[in-house]
């Protein structure tokens, strides 16, 4: 599959790690709208299959409690949003309100493959406490590590003129 170009095109610097954080902070608000109307979608669903009097047992006897399937479809739904952005246009809508974009050294969209390394990295980050992102302060080109492990940057384009 062949890589194409992003707009704008040009030697751009890496973000850092405010920006960085502003940015997922949007992005949060984003997802979590988005997982609350899946997570309604396929309760939904699921009180159609079973019916709403077997749904409301299963629910009063907690057997409903940490659904391994639900958690699955949210974690796919929640990959899908943001392989989605980052192989497409390079950024989130969170990316874009901070002029961050995610993308190759030569400049053009990662592969999916890339998006799923920094996804499946991102969550380790995290549940590192964080240490993941903070690495962004200590390496010189600001990477952090799903940046290294995915072979991406993060970097700051400027406003587009309309």
């Amino acid at each position: 599959m062949s890589k194409h170009s992003l707009n704008p095109q040009g030697d751009f610097p890496p973000v850092g790690l405010g920006r960085r954080l502003a940015a997922m902070f949007y992005d949060f608000l984003l997802c979590t709208a988005l997982l609350i109307v899946t997570a309604l979608a396929y309760k939904l669903i699921q009180m159609a299959i079973i019916g709403e009097a077997r749904m409301r047992a299963l629910t009063d006897a907690g057997a409903l409690d940490g659904d391994p399937l639900l958690s699955t479809v949210l974690l796919f739904v929640l990959f899908g949003f943001f392989a989605k952005f980052w192989t497409h246009g390079g950024q989130t809508l969170g990316m874009q309100v901070w002029g961050v974009r995610v993308q190759n050294a030569d400049g053009s969209a990662i592969s999916l493959w890339q998006a799923l390394l920094r996804f499946v990295v991102s969550i380790a980050s995290w549940l590192c406490l964080g240490l993941g992102f903070i690495w962004s302060l200590i390496d010189k080109r600001k990477r952090s590590w799903h940046d290294i492990y995915s072979e991406t940057q993060l970097v700051r384009v400027p406003k587009q003129k309309k």
